[in-house]
């Protein structure tokens, strides 16, 4: 068995849909991310991944600096693009990935086909990984991977805390949840 660790960035400085589409982190980010580098050291991390966006990379920087192991980015671990043409970013997501409390969710059967291929490479990303990768993304790649390792079909099965780790196996083809990380407490998720 091999095991992987997704961390979800730190709490980026501007919320999703402002004017930055790649925001870096904010002040707490940065605590968060450091504290996110040290609870990863020690537990076997020999690759680091991440998002080729700035709140992804830099919450990743912390532990690159404290173990001196080479980051890999890995687009395939990337925010979820939204299609041409759509204006409204935020709506658009709130549409297709529901993580409010109480609201019905989606079905990956349900969602436009490129979805399902996005998701499809996301997961495709964590069965390229060396085991002991610690790979830094985003809210809804995360949930891509937990929906396989958990074998449910909603869109959005946890609603992870910024920088929070979350541990899964990869057997064969199989994914599996070892641990969730911390789970958000409000409703925006930047």
């Amino acid at each position: 068995m091999t095991r992987l660790f997704l961390i979800r960035h730190a709490e980026p400085v501007t919320a999703w849909g402002a004017d930055d589409p790649d925001p870096g982190l904010s002040p707490l980010g940065r605590v968060q991310a450091r504290a996110v580098g040290e609870a990863l050291i020690g537990l076997g991390v020999s690759h680091i991944a991440s998002s080729p966006m700035k709140r992804c990379l830099e919450t990743a920087a912390p532990l690159v600096a404290a173990t001196g192991l080479t980051l890999t980015r890995e687009p395939r671990v990337s925010e979820v693009a939204a299609p041409v043409g759509v204006i409204d970013r935020r709506a658009w997501l709130r549409e297709n990935f529901v993580w409010s409390d109480g609201a019905a969710r989606r079905d990956w059967a349900h969602v436009d086909p490129s979805l399902r291929e996005w998701r499809a490479r996301v997961i495709e990303a964590l069965h390229d990984m060396p085991g002991g990768a610690a790979i830094f993304s985003h809210f809804i790649a995360i949930n891509a991977a937990l929906s396989a390792a958990l074998k449910r079909e909603e869109t959005i099965v946890h609603r992870p805390a910024h920088a929070s780790i979350i541990e899964i196996e990869r057997e064969g083809d199989a994914l599996r949840l070892v641990r969730l990380g911390a789970e958000m407490n409000s409703d925006d998720v930047r």
